[in-house]
């Protein structure tokens, strides 16, 4: 792949950022109709950031209606990836299980599951025998029900981006990296409008500039009196080695108790926890004490013959959190040119295609079409407007 020599001095748009939503932005921009799309990755590979240390999960079942009504939009994108564009993506649809401990929660994920039906998604109530039938060895002694949806899964972060970033050349669009851009241009004064990004190896003029820098995307914005509102915040995995009692299906099951999760991955199982000291950071150091005392303890609760797994791998990425566990996409009010997609709190790989969409809709022609994503505008939270979003992972 090129590297940031040859920076165009001029493009039609810029998309910052080449993680899974920058890539899909760039591409539906371009079959779009928008001439001389240009992404700009500050790191020398495609989605090295959140989206190459995510665990590759796309699922419905969400408290929000929006994220809900994303969710039927871009799965279907992830699922039939391979079929409409002819490139290769490891894709699992065995399921996400959400298992409920208490009568309160219970009743709050069969009224989250009402309103998924209604809207068009497919959820089952399961009692803790189909549980336990359906995941030999899963501990089901405190479970009081779960909820099942048959259509969610798993698919290969890599595969994703790398693909999406192969039909966006094919479409036109151009893909530099490392090249970090370090602001964005703007007229300034009122009725400001974007000019374009600099960039170490120079300035780029360019009348769109999409911001999709994850973690790092508040950054950029603060400058222009933008605050995205978005914070990073450390989730360590551990992928086990093969074990007796491993999951043969790969359903990615939850316990809604501590948002605790595993799914079979390779010969072992990958799993993950939100830690209880949960602050704010750019750090992705792995830490030792936190798997030792709060994931394999949580881990065991749920399938205890993780007992007997070993440590293949652990690594640490970073959601990019708001307050309330959605993310901000469209346009900035009082700033003409920018749109920004970023704060999608653990849940951009899989609504980074219909978000892609979503983009280029706006792009061309001044409204989100396929989805209504009002709800989800930047200013929401200066406006005294938030959402909620329960179901975090």
């Amino acid at each position: 792949m090129a590297g940031s020599e040859g920076l165009p001095r001029a493009a039609g748009a810029i998309v910052v950022g080449g993680g899974i939503v920058g890539v899909c932005t760039a591409y539906e921009l371009a079959v779009a109709g928008v001439r001389d799309v240009v992404l700009l990755e500050r790191e020398a590979g495609l989605g090295l950031g959140s989206t190459g240390r995510c665990a590759g999960g796309f699922r419905h079942q969400y408290s929000s209606e929006v994220n809900v009504r994303l969710s039927l939009a871009s799965a279907p994108l992830i699922r039939g990836f391979t079929e409409a564009h002819g490139l290769p993506l490891d894709v699992h649809v065995d399921g996400y299980l959400f298992l409920c401990r208490d009568e309160a929660t219970w009743a709050g994920y069969q009224g989250a599951a009402a309103m998924q039906r209604r809207l068009g998604a497919r959820v089952e109530l399961l009692d803790p025998a189909a549980c336990a039938a359906f995941i030999p060895g899963l501990a089901v002694d405190e479970v009081v029900g779960a909820t099942f949806g048959p259509d969610d899964g798993i698919a290969d972060p890599s595969g994703l981006v790398n693909g999406y970033a192969t039909i966006a050349r094919g479409a036109g669009a151009t893909i530099r990296l490392g090249a970090r851009v370090t602001a964005i241009r703007t007229s300034g004064g009122g009725g400001s409008r974007v000019l374009g990004v600099s960039t170490a190896a120079g300035d780029i003029d360019a009348p769109l500039v999409v911001l999709a820098g994850g973690v790092w995307s508040r950054a950029l914005a603060s400058p222009l009196g933008v605050d995205l509102a978005v914070e990073p915040h450390a989730r360590q995995l551990v992928q086990t080695t093969d074990f007796p009692g491993r999951p043969e299906r790969r359903t990615l099951v939850i316990d809604t108790a501590s948002m605790c999760f595993f799914h079979r991955e390779g010969n072992g199982v990958l799993m993950g926890v939100p830690p209880m000291a949960d602050a704010p950071t750019f750090s992705i150091m792995t830490d030792g004490r936190f798997v030792a005392e709060e994931l394999v303890p949580a881990a065991m609760r749920l399938l205890p013959s993780i007992e007997d797994a070993g440590f293949a791998t652990t690594w640490v990425g970073l959601y990019e959190m708001t307050p309330d566990h959605h993310p901000v996409i469209g346009p900035i009010r009082g700033l003409d040119g920018l749109l920004v997609a970023t704060g999608f709190s653990g849940h951009g790989f899989q609504h980074a295609p219909i978000t892609g969409k979503l983009l280029a809709e706006i792009a061309t022609t001044g409204a989100a079409r396929t989805v209504d994503i009002s709800a989800l505008r930047p200013e929401r939270f200066a406006d005294g407007e938030p959402i909620v979003e329960a179901f975090v992972v």
